[in-house]
């Protein structure tokens, strides 16, 4: 009997090991496709289990739903989520959570509940939301905490039946540390991008236009705003109280009041940009220890406004053509816009190179008393071609000693960019 009992235990022990290391692999992921209609959607959401990919066939899709676990969702052609015209149509709640390739509209218009097309959780870490057309929503894409998620190829429409500042914005922010949102087209709403209390976010390659802000920045830190297109917005780039940005590549073209706007913005590298047709191409306020170089202001009423006591940057190797004003500077100190003996382009500085080294031979002074005397009293404009403007003119171009503080490029270059 016990001869007996040894084999039984030599027989049924390793088949007993064996099942339980089939019990203990993991089930292969399914992948299911769910009709449309219905509560089909969200039945199928109660039952997929980690790492399933549900395919929505084309037709709605009742939206209001939330994605709790590691899912991928993913449209054939023709498929939408539609909302009921109230809260949040899809909500992504689980990490490494996708949503691909649907419509998606019906959002609720509750800004104080934070209605949105895709609404992506603290709990989503490195959730993707691409190729997707997400419209007439209050918000578009919500990143509410989400670190290291992913908002890419999408077309993001947001309502025109409401006041701007009705509007939720194309793609919002808040604290999603490490986030990106690369190559989307975002028109209508309130702001394209607008990102809040975060860092290490990247906004590359969007296409922005019929915004407030393209895109906006606010104490935002060690972060890149890199090769977007802004076109017809109130401002293109809109940086405030952030540090450590770095903005190259970028375009604003034709944005109404500024192109780049820097308000309360340290240590940032502004490099070959371009504005072109604002009003003001560039407005600098309280903003320090930045360098802005290789840009190509033009075509603006103003290059350059700079203000309340921005110190310490250095602005040098940009080109400046054909604005009005290339720059507005209302201040007495003496500002230098060289570094290293090199400074910018200035399509009026009528200037001589007789040694050949690409320098204007004299230093370029953009303002003169007259502005001055006109900034501070705008109704002196009336007597610009007056004797008393031109004496002032002809006074302050011989008599160094009385040139008003203000811009001076010690190295202009001859040509752009040489």
């Amino acid at each position: 009997m016990a001869h007996d009992r040894g084999r039984l235990h030599r027989v049924i022990g390793p088949a007993c090991l064996f099942g339980g290391l089939l019990l203990a692999v993991p089930a292969p992921a399914a992948d299911v496709r769910v009709p449309a209609g219905g509560g089909r959607l969200a039945a199928a959401l109660a039952t997929a289990a980690a790492g399933d990919v549900l395919r929505l066939a084309p037709g709605e899709h009742a939206g209001g739903i939330s994605v709790d676990r590691p899912l991928t969702l993913v449209g054939e052609p023709g498929a939408e989520i539609v909302g009921p015209g109230k809260g949040r149509v899809v909500t992504l709640n689980a990490p490494g959570a996708v949503l691909r390739g649907v419509v998606v509209r019906g959002s609720g218009l509750d800004l104080s509940t934070e209605d949105s097309g895709v609404f992506v959780t603290t709990a989503a870490r490195g959730a993707t939301v691409a190729g997707n057309r997400i419209e007439g929503n209050l918000i578009g894409v919500y990143l509410k905490g989400a670190p290291d998620a992913v908002v890419r190829e999408n077309e993001i429409v947001g309502r025109q039946d409401l006041r701007m500042n009705e509007r939720g914005n194309g793609v919002q922010i808040w604290n999603a540390p490490g986030s990106s949102v690369i190559a989307n087209d975002i028109r209508f709403g309130r702001d394209g991008i607008f990102v809040t209390t975060s860092k290490r976010n990247r906004f590359t390659d969007n296409r922005l236009r019929d915004l407030r802000f393209a895109v906006h920045y606010m104490y935002t830190d060690d972060s890149e705003v890199s090769g977007n297109v802004s076109t017809g917005n109130h401002v293109g780039y809109a940086i405030m109280y952030s540090t450590a940005i770095r903005m190259s590549g970028n375009r604003s073209v034709g944005d109404r009041d500024r192109g780049i706007l820097m308000n309360y913005v340290n240590d940032t590298v502004v490099v070959d940009n371009s504005v072109t047709g604002a009003e003001k191409c560039v407005f600098i306020y309280n903003t320090n220890k930045n360098d802005i170089r290789g840009n190509r202001f033009a075509g603006c009423d103003i290059g350059v406004h700079f203000t309340a006591g921005s110190e310490r940057n250095r602005i040098w190797g940009n080109s400046f053509t054909g604005n009005r004003n290339q720059v507005k500077y209302v201040g007495t100190r003496h500002i230098e816009w060289s570094n290293d003996g090199r400074g910018n382009h200035w399509s009026d500085n009528l200037a001589f190179d007789l040694d050949g080294d690409g320098l204007a031979d004299l230093p370029y002074r953009p303002n003169g008393m007259v502005d001055q005397i006109v900034w501070r009293h705008p109704l002196a404009k009336l007597l610009l071609n007056s004797p008393a403007a031109q004496v002032l003119r002809w006074t302050q171009s011989n008599f160094p000693a009385l040139r008003p503080g203000g811009v001076v490029d010690s190295h202009p270059l001859m040509r752009p960019g040489a």
